[in-house]
């Protein structure tokens, strides 16, 4: 009967992670789908950006089977390689499409702030923080925002002294 009992979880336990991870791997392509429908790509928009697509995971597919190249070349040429899909895959919008994006990522940015301000509350709460407390908590969370972007904004480092520097 345990044995029964046993199977039986492990069984039940495999079956959801199988479909937990399935959700995971779907949600991506759901949302670039809703991309190009939130952005009204036309027929001919939808078939040059499948065609970048597809060109980005071969040379991708190319770069990872490259074993005679180090890590900081890999790092690098993964990054021109991103930066260059990205430059594509933004010549394909229209000037429309391109105003709407802004906004979109406006939304994305308040919604990104509501969401912080509400953790903040909750922590304050949950914490029992003064309203002091709280005040240099966000000064110092300022600080280090702006630490942060002009380390980022640094373009006579390279990405891994940008590492090394925001993690000292």
């Amino acid at each position: 009967m345990k044995k029964l009992l046993i199977v039986l979880f492990a069984l039940g336990t495999l079956t959801f992670s199988a479909s937990a991870q399935e959700k995971r791997m779907s949600k991506g392509k759901h949302q670039k789908h809703d991309l190009s429908q939130k952005l009204n790509f036309s027929e001919e928009q939808k078939k040059q950006a499948a065609v970048y697509k597809d060109d980005y995971k071969t040379k991708m597919q190319q770069l990872s089977k490259n074993d005679n190249i180090t890590v900081k070349e890999y790092r690098e040429k993964k990054e021109a390689l991103h930066n260059e899909q990205k430059a594509k895959m933004e010549s394909l919008l229209t000037a429309e499409q391109k105003v709407k994006m802004t906004q979109m990522k406006a939304e994305q940015q308040a919604k990104r702030q509501q969401h912080d301000a509400a953790r903040m509350d909750k922590m304050k709460t949950k914490l029992n923080l003064t309203d002091v407390q709280m005040a240099q908590m966000k000064t110092q969370h300022e600080t280090m925002k702006l630490k942060m972007q002009a380390i980022k904004q640094d373009d006579k480092m390279d990405k891994a002294a940008k590492k090394e520097k925001m993690d000292a």
